[in-house]
């Protein structure tokens, strides 16, 4: 007789399919709570303490760690060594392990569970069992999902047995949850020991959803998710109308969130263009939030994505209305709002986050390289204080549009630097090789706005070049990092200019 041997935390579908294998001839091996729903529900169902002579111990802790089960799953059916072996230890087949863990994922991510409950929903057994099954999938089929019993059930009443395609999926799904598994495992004991970069990295996601191609229609691509969602991430998004989200629609968004979380205090509108800004705006209304945003580069925001940290109301989404938008996120919309944003528009994106600004993450930034992956921090400080380093000190007014315009550069790729008047960018120059360069696409965008502007760079002028430019166009104060070799020249010239500047000592380079 063929044997399947059946414990599962999630016991989905668990009698049914129990009950198929029964009807195809299969006996029954089961433990603790598994066995008990089983015999409940009729079935015949031989216990594994009765397989292993040994019975349930250390408060479940050890039920299969046993030779008679390991064995009866390993052994290598096509050598004969092997065969002699658990022919004379008397070791039963187990043809098919059904098993799925015990849910450390929902305890490590419920702040009420203590760290000993968390401890003992660290699966031994049954990693140990899927595991060895999956090695051995030539000969044994693993199931830890319940969506794969109707294939298993299928191809057995069909051919007796699976086929060794089949099996070697089952063992690829083992191998990649186990490998999830000990990650959030790893990624525990990490935090409880305040170890940032740990020897050996590991990060588990989960597949939200294939992506109809990457960046390109060449491309593959798929959306994944880590374990815990935080607030106000793209993943914890709610659409409420509009096409599936592309590759880009992704990233994009994600880049108008990064910006976004800088402006908490008034109404702020984030419009974003291949990640980088294309324009934001603050004000004392949304609706004029907007217009700020969208007359920096109303070119840009064609086809461009939108994020919002307030409700955005009917007068907001008229403004948007005839402009075609990508996608679009705030925390909410109103009944009003809503309708107007997507009359007529099947394909706009409309995406609500709650907790929009949240900026309290654990996650790292990862960025892959040809064979490897680098790791930091988020970007996500502000100076504390800054040093005026010329002889005229900024007006109240110019150091907030100066905060202002450090807020949106520390987002934009590098080399950037940008305008910035009345809370609003103006101009702005981003992802040059050359500082110059982008000080002169932030005044051309700008035109006659920069006039009376201050411009903020994400990091030093190794030249002062760029502020004769900008004192040739008005502006009035720079905020940069400082550092430079020609950090004396450039103040210079700004007194000579009777430009303010101030050094913040904190360099905002994204690559």
């Amino acid at each position: 007789m063929k044997k399947a041997l059946i414990s599962v935390y999630d016991k989905t579908g668990i009698v049914e399919f129990a009950k198929e294998l029964e009807n195809l001839g299969y006996g029954i091996i089961s433990t603790g709570g598994t066995y008990k729903k089983l015999i409940d529900a009729g079935l015949k169902v031989e216990e594994v303490t009765e397989v292993t002579n040994f019975p349930e111990c250390l408060d479940g802790r050890v039920k299969t760690l046993n030779p008679y089960i390991h064995c009866g799953i390993l052994y290598r059916r096509d050598l004969e060594e092997d065969k002699d072996f658990v022919k004379k230890m008397n070791i039963s087949d187990i043809d098919i392990i059904v098993n799925n863990l015990y849910p450390f994922e929902e305890y490590v991510n419920d702040p009420s569970k203590t760290h000993e409950e968390i401890i003992e929903k660290i699966d031994i057994g049954g990693p140990s069992m899927i595991r060895a099954a999956a090695k051995n999938y030539k000969f044994v089929t693993v199931i830890m999902d319940p969506s794969d019993f109707d294939l298993v059930l299928k191809e057995l009443k069909e051919n007796k047995e699976t086929s060794l395609k089949t099996r070697e999926y089952l063992a690829g799904k083992v191998f990649n949850y186990t490998a999830y598994y000990d990650s959030l495992i790893a990624a525990y004991f990490n935090k409880k020991e305040g170890i940032d970069f740990p020897e050996y990295y590991t990060k588990g996601y989960k597949k939200i959803s294939s992506l109809r191609y990457g960046e390109n229609p060449h491309q593959k691509a798929a959306f994944y998710k880590e374990s815990k969602v935080e607030e106000g991430s793209l993943v914890s998004a709610k659409q409420l109308h509009g096409k599936e989200l592309s590759f880009n629609n992704i990233n994009d968004a994600n880049g108008a969130l990064e910006t976004l979380k800088m402006f908490t205090e008034k109404p702020t509108i984030v419009a974003v263009k291949h990640t980088n800004p294309c324009g934001v705006g603050s004000a004392d209304t949304l609706a004029e939030a907007f217009r700020k945003a969208r007359d920096c580069d109303d070119q840009s925001i064609f086809g461009g994505i939108i994020a919002s940290n307030r409700e955005i109301d009917a007068e907001t989404a008229e403004e948007m209305r005839d402009i075609f938008l990508e996608v679009i996120m705030a925390p909410s919309y109103t009944e009003e709002a809503f309708k107007i944003l997507t009359d007529k528009k099947k394909n706009r994106r409309i995406l609500t986050i709650e907790n929009i600004t949240n900026n309290e993450y654990t996650s790292k930034d990862m960025k892959k390289v040809l064979s490897g992956m680098i790791l930091q921090d988020r970007d996500t400080e502000l100076f504390e204080d800054f040093e005026c380093v010329t002889d005229r000190k900024p007006t109240e007014k110019e150091i907030e549009d100066l905060k202002f315009g450090w807020k949106v550069v520390k987002n934009c790729k590098s080399n950037a630097t940008l305008l910035a008047k009345d809370s609003a960018t103006v101009g702005i120059g981003l992802g040059s090789v050359n500082r110059f360069f982008t000080v002169e696409r932030s005044v051309k965008m700008a035109g006659d706005k920069a006039k009376g502007a201050v411009l903020a760079s994400d990091a030093f002028f190794p030249f002062t070049d760029s502020v004769e430019l900008l004192a040739k166009q008005g502006v009035t104060a720079i905020i940069q990092p400082g550092g430079s070799v020609a950090d004396e020249d450039v103040i210079k010239c700004c007194n000579e200019h009777n430009i303010a500047m101030i050094f913040t000592h904190m360099r905002h380079f994204r690559h």
